[in-house]
């Protein structure tokens, strides 16, 4: 559960992003709450100031805060974590606050932040704060705008929060190593007016991406092209929340990409319009109808959909490979091959060897193979109605009718109306459908004239 003691002490004001140091200021510096849970966390209420509809990160939290003066006052920690994928399978990475991606920062627009970073890693890092408007000394460029940030040294920043939207935080140091090993987190500013752009549920995550051998615990930091693990904020299904929806709710759903690869998320059920990007709001008349939004890489985009059709709907990146876990790169493709005789043979050698694939993958979603450890199968997860046969970046927007504001919990699969569901039909139609003999009925026969096309020197062509 969150860490959430009181902090103590007053913080010396401090100008530019500048290193922390010596008893009296160290003092000062607020504490630093830290979670391992791997849900979702209840929104966190602003308890003065302007009001909002907080956001709700899947398997995340948002960080809290303390006021000194005019200052809303936040303390990162970047230090290795352990984050559980899905049950079964964990890895060891870096991020903030005993998490990866690292708690969500939510603050409002004029606000006048102070951000506390603690470097808990073996080697030197910093802070870039993604889209947002600010000092260039508060940038967190190591080496170009500030001193990187050494082991065990304390940095902060302060800034004012010019405009409001969905932004994202990483290093800006070793970014090759730190960003593979999961350092990054969401930054949520709310408008200043309570009424602008107000929604009635606000979910955050981030796309991130792992190539993890089964048996490893830590990612291959200089792959470029061949992951294995798609993840909505470092979860891959069945481990990925639901986003639990009340029925007529006017829902937003914001989505960084710190991955290395563009990721179409589709949201099945509804259309919905992008209304926010990195970049700030977009013009209602700038907006389209979608049901799938490309998420480039470096990029935020936020949609919006006012919930009036209940259900399970998906949601899922459409790269097919990106909805599986631990895929491997090398796999033979044996459809159509028989491979009765090849398993005889194998089966002298490994006795518990499963001949596969012959008519597809589907049957992996319901075996219970023995398998490595530390890792997870290709194809998981069930349903009402059988194996869902999913992995990676796929989760379910569950719409209800009766679920309270602010109620996150998992109403279990959806009730459907009778008649409202696909089913087999218990004796196929065979031959083809009887033809209508004759003229059709009230139907007057339709006369053509053929008009003869005329040749050069006046004669008729032959037909």
């Amino acid at each position: 559960m969150l860490s959430r003691r009181g902090f103590l002490g007053t913080a010396a004001v401090l100008a530019g992003a500048s290193a922390v140091s010596g008893r009296v200021q160290a003092a000062s510096i607020p504490e630093a709450p830290t979670t391992t849970t791997n849900t979702m966390q209840p929104p966190l209420f602003p308890s003065s100031g302007p009001d909002y509809q907080p956001v709700v990160t899947l398997n995340g939290w948002t960080l809290p805060w303390r006021m000194n003066g005019d200052w809303k006052e936040f303390h990162l920690v970047a230090e290795p974590v352990v984050r559980e994928m899905a049950p079964g399978m964990k890895a060891h990475l870096w991020g903030y606050n005993g998490q990866s991606p690292g708690p969500t920062i939510e603050a409002v627009e004029g606000d006048k932040v102070r951000i506390y970073v603690t470097n808990k890693l073996p080697e030197h890092t910093s802070i870039h704060w993604h889209g947002m408007l600010l000092p260039s000394g508060m940038d967190g460029v190591g080496g170009l705008t500030q001193p990187q940030i050494k082991p065990g040294k304390t940095f902060v920043y302060e800034f004012e929060l010019k405009k409001s939207g969905s932004f994202m935080y990483h290093p800006h140091a070793d970014e090759m190593v730190q960003m593979a090993m999961g350092m990054m987190g969401s930054f949520v500013i709310h408008p200043r007016d309570p009424k602008f752009m107000r929604v009635d549920r606000d979910f955050v995550f981030l796309l991130s991406t792992y190539d993890m051998d089964p048996g490893t615990y830590v990612p291959k930091v200089t792959e470029m092209t061949n992951f294995s693990m798609w993840t909505f904020n470092t979860r891959v299904f069945p481990g990925i929340d639901h986003l639990v929806v009340r029925k007529n709710d006017r829902v937003r759903v914001r989505i960084g990409n710190l991955s290395m690869t563009n990721h179409p998320i589709h949201m099945h059920g509804y259309d919905f319009k992008v209304t926010c990007t990195d970049g700030g709001w977009v013009p209602e008349s700038a907006r389209w109808p979608e049901t799938t939004i490309d998420m480039p890489i470096g990029s935020i985009r936020a949609y919006e959909f006012d919930a009036i059709y209940p259900g399970d709907w998906a949601m899922h990146c459409h790269k097919s490979h990106h909805t599986m876990n631990a895929m491997g790169h090398d796999v033979k493709t044996f459809i159509g091959v028989q491979k009765r005789d090849l398993a005889k043979a194998i089966r002298k050698i490994v006795p518990d060897y499963m001949p596969m694939g012959s008519a597809g993958m589907a049957d992996m979603g319901e075996m219970e193979m023995p398998l490595p450890d530390n890792t997870l199968p290709m194809m998981t997860g069930f349903g009402q109605f059988g194996p869902i046969e999913m992995g990676g970046m796929f989760t379910v927007v569950k719409v209800r009718e009766g679920i309270a504001a602010n109620d996150y919990r998992d109403p279990g699969w959806y009730s459907h109306p009778p008649g409202t569901v696909a089913y087999e039909v218990s004796t196929p139609a065979t031959g083809e459908p009887p033809r209508q003999q004759g003229k059709a009925p009230n139907r007057p026969a339709v006369e053509v004239d053929v008009v003869k096309p005329r040749m050069k020197g006046g004669h008729t062509g032959q037909h």
